[in-house]
């Protein structure tokens, strides 16, 4: 972890957990940030967050920018946003927001990412959509077509406005 800053507008703090899970599980896009040398990388991602391990979980294409970013640098930044609109008469715009450092590992082990992928399937899917798809995992058809992350959190801040 690097330097701790501290948020300069206290009114916007959200340091409660619960409200940062919150976040976190209505939402279904991250934005990641790499960074490999000097240059800098976004990706937005669909994720996972398994609460009692304290890491997300992503999917990506087995060779790209983003692997190699996470190759040289497994140190990365993310953020879940919750839009809630402009404020109106106010000039500004609600949200709330979890940002975090984190830890990339690529999990090379079939099981896990096989569990990875399932808890994705659950969090995004039906149960009647999911149980077609998790038969695919299990043949390993889905799983030799991807790349999964285990994004360990290394810490975790919270914002909101207004």
């Amino acid at each position: 972890m690097g330097k701790t800053y501290h948020i300069h507008n206290t009114k916007r703090d959200m340091p409660s957990r619960s409200d940062q899970l919150a976040v976190i599980r209505s939402q279904r896009y991250l934005t990641l940030a790499a960074c490999q040398g000097n240059q800098p990388y976004l990706a937005s991602l669909d994720y996972v967050y398994d609460e009692q391990a304290n890491c997300f979980f992503i999917h990506t294409a087995l060779a790209g920018r983003l692997q190699d970013y996470l190759k040289a640098n497994p140190v990365v930044w993310g953020q879940v946003v919750e839009d809630l609109g402009p404020v109106p008469g106010k000039c500004t715009h609600a949200y709330r927001s979890v940002m975090f450092e984190a830890s990339a590992k690529l999990l090379a082990d079939p099981a896990q990412r096989r569990a990875a992928l399932e808890m994705m399937i659950d969090f995004y899917e039906s149960p009647a959509d999911a149980l077609p798809l998790k038969q695919r995992l299990a043949s390993l058809a889905g799983l030799e077509k991807t790349n999964v992350y285990r994004l360990s959190v290394l810490a975790m801040t919270g914002k909101k406005a207004p």
